[in-house]
């Protein structure tokens, strides 16, 4: 049985929480091949980024060029891009592709780190907005994400239902709008698409200060595409697969202070 191939391409964590080694260890659990671009080398921990260093366009390129050429890539999640150059070399890439034969790409559009910290330059952000997100099959912003693209407030499940609808008819791409930063009870995600909009629920689960939920979300559910199921399949299975990571995290004390990290396996 030939195995799924899944490609991600993003920002390299340190820490391991986040970026490219979430993503790796996510695409492993669901037991697909996972492949890497790396397009930034991030110095962080949970609660703090101390340096961000872009990787050369032109390596970039070729790490892409490469995988899409010799592994038969089913589909792609693509996190932090940080740079206009960066956002623009991926446009050019997948613009070569006929819409379908392009992997299935899910778009996770990261502004921020947990902390507060930025993780986006801010040329990218048009870039983001005007050429990457039409191209993608499914985008996962969280609220702030969502309320910095539509250049409004989010803070009740109403208005999270209508940006999300909002978003779907901007860009002309199923969208699922995470709500976790609502902390409610319910941890409530939307997705909305040409059949209309539906609701993700799973206990959320307070006081775990983890980071990398949104980049374990988004890999978790191109794992599922690449395996076959169908996109709203593909979400729930992701959910409840992020919750029980946050759930059963990991915790350290150390000299620095107490430590929390998702438990991908």
């Amino acid at each position: 049985m030939e195995i799924p191939v899944a490609l991600t391409i993003a920002g390299s964590d340190n820490s391991s929480g986040a970026g490219i080694q979430a993503d790796l260890k996510t695409f492993t659990h669901f037991e697909v091949y996972a492949q890497t671009v790396i397009t930034c080398i991030v110095a962080e921990v949970p609660g703090k980024v101390c340096s961000i260093q872009a990787v050369e366009p032109g390596m970039i390129r070729d790490q892409l060029n490469l995988s899409l050429t010799h592994f038969p890539v089913r589909a792609i999640k693509i996190g932090m891009l940080f740079s206009r150059e960066a956002v623009d070399l991926v446009c050019d890439v997948f613009e070569t592709f006929r819409s379908d034969r392009r992997p299935f790409l899910v778009v996770d559009p990261v502004m921020t780190a947990a902390s507060g910290d930025p993780l986006m330059q801010s040329g990218a952000f048009e870039r983001y907005t005007s050429r990457l997100l039409p191209l993608a099959n499914l985008i996962t912003p969280n609220l702030d994400e969502a309320a910095t693209i539509l250049a409004t407030k989010l803070e009740s499940l109403r208005q999270m239902s209508d940006a999300a609808r909002e978003l779907y008819q901007k860009f002309r791409v199923p969208v699922l709008l995470k709500g976790g930063h609502l902390k409610s009870a319910e941890a409530v995600d939307l997705l909305s698409n040409a059949d209309g909009t539906h609701q993700f629920s799973e206990p959320y689960q307070h006081g775990i200060p983890t980071h990398g939920t949104g980049c374990t979300y988004s890999a978790a559910i191109a794992a599922n595409v690449a395996l076959g199921l169908p996109l709203k399949e593909a979400v729930g299975v992701a959910k409840k697969y992020v919750t029980r990571a946050i759930r059963d995290s990991f915790h350290w004390k150390t000299s620095a202070g107490e430590v929390s990290a998702l438990r991908h396996f």
